[in-house]
């Protein structure tokens, strides 16, 4: 089982940026799949992006402001965030899978406790 832990999350002014950061432990995440999915209130948990070794995905809308990368030495993977508007204000959340499409909520199966971000207008 991979240990996920979130951070970087908080409060920031619209066109404001964030990096978030996923630190795994327990197994070297190398040859995961490596997720970020977001939750805002009322709303059901959604992609935002995913990294396979080197290839990234994106959900559309957010391709050009989201940017994911990962470091394998450090098992940490990240989500730099730009252009900030209050459609972002979620609970962001970290997994990892082993198999599946990188792109479906169902193919992870380690999750992080999620980190707030909050980006006021």
């Amino acid at each position: 089982q991979v240990q996920l832990v979130e951070s970087g999350g908080g409060l920031v002014q619209a066109g404001g940026s964030l990096r978030l950061s996923c630190a795994a432990s327990g197994r070297t995440v190398t040859s995961y799949a490596m997720g970020w999915f977001r939750q805002a209130p009322g709303k059901e948990r959604q992609f935002v992006s995913a990294i396979r070794y080197s290839t990234t995905y994106y959900t559309d809308s957010l391709k050009g402001r989201f940017t994911i990368s990962r470091d394998d030495a450090k098992n940490t993977v990240y989500l730099q965030m730009n252009s900030l508007n209050s459609e972002d204000t979620a609970i962001y959340y970290c997994a990892a899978s082993q198999w599946g499409d990188p792109r479906l909520r169902r193919d992870y199966d380690s999750w992080g406790q999620g980190t707030q971000v909050t980006v006021s207008s």
